[in-house]
């Protein structure tokens, strides 16, 4: 009979793929780039491009050469700026040439990277500043005034602005001053405390850094919900995030071939950290930057313009390509991508089917998280991949299923159980957080450290895996990780909601099939009235836009247990009952 210590899937690896990848390298994550720029300095690392009216496509590209002196400047920079090895460095931005250049001049001097979602309102923002306790932050001028509105609860003590234009092809760059700079936001007044990104570029260029940073030194505090929904921030060392750059390396890059990648996933998500910033690095290949990959013309337009190989995303990504109208009437080419992995939400077998037919390319299921950063499991590029699996373990990835109860033996394989797993990625814990830490790190009778994902899955004979359901009640709303309790808390705090119970539903937009959308159902107090929009607007201050419900019920009363807990399955049963009731209704008259 199999067991989880047999490893069955290792059996179902390409051939090429290792069984071990170890020992793993021990240098830091930056490494990387220093050993891309020695092999090519004029390589292509950041290609950024816009569309221009008129002009049509622009483009602009940052070597691997030229990043790497930048980040060194930085680097020397923020060093003389005071920064200190283990002080965190906040990154404010999206997905840019200059997150990039944040990211790698932050640990060239030592400092730990905590990426922030720049879309953040102000008091969700300041909420990972404090807990972080980062004393810098590095910003698009775009979100420059809701730092400074924070700053004074905050750490931190540095501010570096940089606009987005600064990277732009220069025709770009003139048309973004004269017609969107001001009237989007971008214009700032700074303050004479704070400083300009490319004034620090100048002032120590040429210059290089000296800190001595080591692999088991931190990189990253990744903010997560974790096992629980609280917020918590995962720490992870160079080494760890070495080890998975590496595997995904192995798993999926081929040998001799150019690959390049769409940098569509937000780079502040450890998925696009990771799977994409850190493996394009490793390969000395180009990253096509996706500031907003909601743009969906724009994504569809650097594929056929710019020939990506390989392409991170999620499914609510995959789809819209599928769906958008310019695809669909076969103007545009997408032959050019040859794998892609698919994460942070279940992939729909149709969406799978059509975009494989689109491109030739295979589309990949895969499973990650912040807390082992990014992947560890995912389907084989060349072998079976198997309907609703995420797939098999990465190389030196060790998994069982455990009983829900206790957590300590193996269910017999097929069976459900909790997901739990060892490796060379996982973080160090979450920071200073012992409790949490104990609970989702655990050492087994030999000492061995295994994580604890509080995620429901099951093994099948062959070693694939299946997640089965995830931890409580959390919500997968556009490939973000939503939290209902900390919805209802927010929501809460409105003077005329009295209780509120929040619930991921199936989606009912037959276009999004397979996806979930935010429902809050509302108890209003008596003598008060409530809407919708009142609501949104309210929650807007504090939530992002992803975490805000787009659907609300107005109740008398909520279902709760016998001890007062809110029956989230209850209200997603009321949501599904409602909508079989209005279908036998039939439409309105």
């Amino acid at each position: 009979m199999v067991t989880y210590q047999d490893k069955p899937w290792l059996k179902h690896y390409d051939s090429g793929v290792p069984h071990s990848l170890a020992p793993y390298p021990r240098h830091p994550l930056h490494q990387y780039l220093t050993d891309a720029s020695a092999a090519d300095y004029g390589a292509m690392a950041v290609i950024t491009a816009a569309h221009l009216p008129l002009v049509g496509h622009v483009t602009s590209h940052m070597s691997y050469g030229t990043l790497n002196d930048l980040t060194d400047a930085l680097a020397v920079a923020l060093v003389d700026l005071g920064l200190k090895k283990g002080d965190r460095v906040a990154l404010i931005l999206p997905n840019c040439a200059q997150f990039v250049l944040a990211f790698y001049a932050t640990l060239k001097a030592g400092g730990v990277v905590v990426a922030v979602n720049p879309t953040f309102p102000p008091a969700k923002m300041a909420e990972q500043l404090i807990d972080s306790g980062a004393t810098f932050a590095i910003t698009l001028t775009l979100f420059y005034e809701n730092l400074k509105k924070i700053q004074a609860q905050t750490k931190v003590q540095q501010i570096i602005a940089t606009g987005i234009k600064e990277y732009l092809p220069p025709s770009a760059r003139v048309l973004f001053t004269l017609a969107k700079e001001k009237k989007e936001g971008h214009r700032i007044t700074k303050r004479p405390e704070d400083h300009w990104l490319q004034d620090l570029l100048t002032r120590y260029a040429g210059r290089r850094p000296s800190v001595d940073v080591q692999g088991d030194d931190i990189a990253i505090f990744q903010y997560t919900g974790g096992t629980t929904g609280i917020p918590k921030a995962a720490m992870s060392t160079h080494s760890a995030l070495v080890a998975n750059t590496v595997q995904c390396r192995e798993w999926l890059a081929r040998k001799g071939v150019q690959e390049s990648f769409l940098a569509a996933i937000p780079l502040f998500h450890v998925f696009g950290m990771v799977a994409v910033m850190s493996f394009a690095v490793s390969l000395g290949a180009a990253m096509i930057m996706v500031p907003n990959a909601r743009d969906i013309t724009d994504v569809v337009q650097k594929i056929d313009r710019y020939r990506p190989t390989l392409f991170m995303g999620v499914p609510a990504l995959y789809n819209a390509i599928n769906r958008h109208p310019g695809i669909i009437a076969g103007k545009y080419d997408l032959s050019s991508i040859y794998a892609c992995i698919s994460g942070s939400a279940p992939l729909p077998p149709a969406t799978k089917r059509r975009f494989e037919e689109l491109t030739g390319g295979v589309l990949l299921e895969g499973f990650g998280m912040s807390e082992a950063p990014t992947a560890s499991h995912v389907n084989p590029v060349r072998g079976e991949n198997r309907t609703g699996s995420i797939g098999l373990p990465l190389p030196d990835m060790e998994m069982r299923i455990v009983d829900l109860d206790e957590g300590v033996a193996d269910v017999p394989v097929g069976e459900v159980g909790e997901l739990i797993m060892h490796g060379p990625q996982l973080m160090r814990g979450y920071y200073e957080m012992p409790t949490e830490t104990a609970n989702a790190l655990r050492p087994d009778a030999d000492g061995k450290l295994w994580l604890y994902t509080g995620d429901i899955a099951r093994m099948d004979e062959d070693g694939y895996f299946y997640i089965v359901d995830r931890k409580k009640d959390m919500a997968l709303i556009g490939g973000f990780n939503v939290y209902p309790r900390l919805v209802e808390d927010v929501l809460m705090e409105h003077p005329a909601v009295q209780e509120v119970g929040v619930a991921a539903i199936p989606h009912p937009d037959p276009e999004k099939v397979g996806q979930e959308a935010l429902k809050a159902w509302v108890v209003v107090k008596k003598g008060q009235t409530l809407t919708d929009k009142e609501l949104i607007t309210f929650a807007s201050e504090k939530l992002a836009r992803y975490e805000i419900p787009t659907r609300f019920a107005f109740v008398d009363e909520l279902p709760r247990t016998t001890v007062g807990k809110i029956l989230r399955r209850e209200l997603a049963r009321m949501e599904l009952e409602a909508r079989e009731q209005q279908e036998e209704a039939g439409p309105a008259e």
